[in-house]
């Protein structure tokens, strides 16, 4: 196919998506990341948040839930290495809800001998989770 790109989303424990795509949005580091067919090379760091991926042929949008990592792009092909990866329809509101309570608990303990730049990414990590479930249930209706 002429307009698509192929697309792989990998973390450390698994393969997460691969296949063809119109069209990938994602969290980069400086600001939300839009990738066509043919898109000029680049690397850069990704942020925490939801990866979508629009497939020739689906209605309905992939999405994935990355917590940071590095994403290549080459002009017929995207390459996102995840920290962490989970596909849209596996998301737990629950567990992300008492991630972030834990991660906020621990920043405001002052007597704990927590790592703050750990406890800050971990938060950081479960509200962009929050935020990416917020954004498939509103993608549903």
């Amino acid at each position: 196919m002429a307009n698509t790109l192929h697309v792989d989303v990998v973390s450390a424990e698994e393969q997460i998506f691969s296949g063809e795509a119109e069209f990938v949005a994602l969290p980069g580091e400086s600001g939300e990341l839009g990738i066509y067919p043919m898109h000029t090379p680049l690397i850069t760091r990704i942020r925490p948040g939801a990866v979508r991926i629009k497939v020739p042929g689906q209605t309905e949008d992939e999405f994935v839930f990355v917590a940071g990592g590095i994403l290549e792009v080459q002009p017929k092909g995207v390459t996102v290495l995840a920290d962490t990866a989970i596909r849209g329809a596996d998301l737990d509101e629950a567990k992300a809800q008492e991630a972030k309570r834990k991660a906020e608990e621990l920043m405001l303990n002052k007597d704990s001998q927590i790592d703050y730049a750990k406890a800050q990414a971990e938060l950081a990590a479960a509200i962009a989770q929050l935020a990416a479930i917020a954004k498939l249930r509103h993608k549903g209706r």
